[in-house]
């Protein structure tokens, strides 16, 4: 099957340079943690991330892909992707959800993560806490013998127990030498779908979870992703790789 033909096996090289870029990715955000706090400029999040992705030897894998303008996304509460820095500010008890790219010797990692801003309710940081787990669950299924399916129906079995709607618009995806790569990898499915899963297959699995309806509209900005109904989003996503022994974190 030709689709199938698309997904690349990578060699233990390709790999490892797409596991620098995943580490720059991680080192980002844990960089950005200490500045997630009330009354945060997200534009200055955004040159830190940039400035750090850069003294890495990396660029930005985002800014100016298909046109974003920002090395991040920041999407807050009820925007579940693709937000645009700028002048907003950071407010006690919003959620903030970042994802990073990074482009380094032909490469690319790709990472997100939700944080709480100052004290959240009960309610968000149950949201964040499972769909960081759904996250966990999918990864857990990315075995050789296993099929795409069965990582979307991880994440949307543990999501929805908890009355959560799964994103069906934004799917994860596959990763190397291009930020998006088959197969595309949806956080919700049947178990024993899809393509196979094989060793040296490279993915980024994205759970985006909403507190409420899964339905999303996209701003006037043309990139910001909402919730139909306002309540919040989370999103959680990590650059793995397929081994014999299992999945492996980049």
């Amino acid at each position: 099957n030709e689709l199938f033909d698309m997904i690349h096996i990578r060699s233990s090289i390709e790999v490892d340079r797409i596991h620098v870029s995943g580490q720059i990715v991680k080192e980002t955000l844990e960089m950005l943690e200490e500045y997630i706090k009330p009354d945060a400029e997200t534009l200055e999040l955004d040159s830190l991330a940039e400035k750090f992705i850069r003294n890495q030897g990396a660029i930005p894998g985002f800014k100016g892909l298909y046109g974003f303008p920002a090395t991040l996304c920041i999407s807050i509460d009820d925007e579940v992707v693709h937000g645009i820095p700028g002048k907003r500010i950071l407010k006690k008890g919003q959620i903030v959800s970042i994802d990073v790219g990074a482009y380094k010797d032909n490469y690319y990692g790709d990472h997100a993560r939700s944080f709480a801003v100052g004290n959240i309710s009960k309610a968000k940081q149950q949201l964040l806490d499972v769909t960081r787990e759904s996250l966990y669950k999918g990864i857990e299924q990315a075995i050789p013998g296993n099929r795409i399916g069965d990582i979307g129906h991880a994440v949307q079995k543990h999501a929805e127990k908890y009355g959560y709607g799964v994103v069906r618009q934004l799917v994860g995806h596959g990763i190397g030498t291009k930020l998006h790569e088959e197969p595309q990898i949806p956080n919700f499915g049947k178990k024993g779908t899809g393509a196979k899963i094989e060793a040296g297959m490279c993915f980024a699995i994205e759970p985006m979870i909403n507190m409420g309806t899964p339905d999303v509209y996209t701003k006037e900005d043309n990139w910001t992703v909402c919730t139909q109904d306002n309540k919040p989003a989370a999103h959680f996503e990590h650059t793995i790789t397929i081994t014999n022994n299992g999945p492996r974190i980049l």
